[in-house]
């Protein structure tokens, strides 16, 4: 792809849900911060391209930030299969060994009728290069993200698991000619 991209990836607001949950993609957004909202939105570029995982928690968020966003499916959350929709507790108290066994290796193991983190990297990997030249702007989820630095700082995906991304942070990174230059992680706007 020729040009320059410089991408804003921010992680959606918090789910409006249960805490310790693997949510599902209709889980709401809670978007009570509305400071939090108003201040990322002033850092984000002017008539940039928008996109957005098709989730419902991203769509909201991207709406609230003012952005009518293009959906792309390559930047969902990891799917967790199985797991998704219950709660990471109850998980590791049902005793088997999937749960465990996955958390030994979350970069390269699978939940039952899921992917793993490194599935989930190859998938973004393919949405990053369809993103033209220019500013964008992606509302995506934490694991999103991380798998977008992991491309662009050439990491393990194990070691890509090692970044805390918080809700309504701003991560911003460029994909130049010579490679990818990573300008901030997880910023807080206040």
């Amino acid at each position: 792809m020729e040009g320059e991209t410089f991408l804003w990836l921010i992680r959606h607001a918090p789910v409006d849900g249960i805490k310790g949950t693997i949510h599902a993609p209709d889980a709401p957004a809670d978007l009570g911060d509305r400071a939090q909202l108003e201040a990322l939105r002033q850092r984000l570029p002017q008539d940039s391209a928008s996109y957005a995982s098709p989730s419902r928690r991203t769509v909201e968020t991207a709406r609230a930030l003012r952005l009518d966003p293009e959906l792309v499916g390559e930047f969902s959350e990891q799917d967790f299969g199985d797991w998704t929709g219950r709660r990471h507790d109850d998980l590791a108290a049902m005793g088997g060994n999937a749960y465990a066994q996955f958390w030994g290796d979350p970069a390269h193991a699978r939940p039952p009728g899921g992917e793993s983190f490194e599935d989930q990297v190859a998938r973004v990997r393919h949405g990053l290069s369809r993103i033209e030249a220019g500013p964008a702007t992606l509302v995506v989820h934490s694991g999103t993200i991380r798998a977008a630095l992991c491309i662009a700082l050439d990491l393990t995906p194990q070691a890509a698991l090692r970044f805390v991304i918080d809700p309504l942070s701003l991560t911003r990174i460029d994909r130049l000619a010579t490679g990818w230059r990573v300008v901030s992680v997880n910023q807080r706007v206040a």
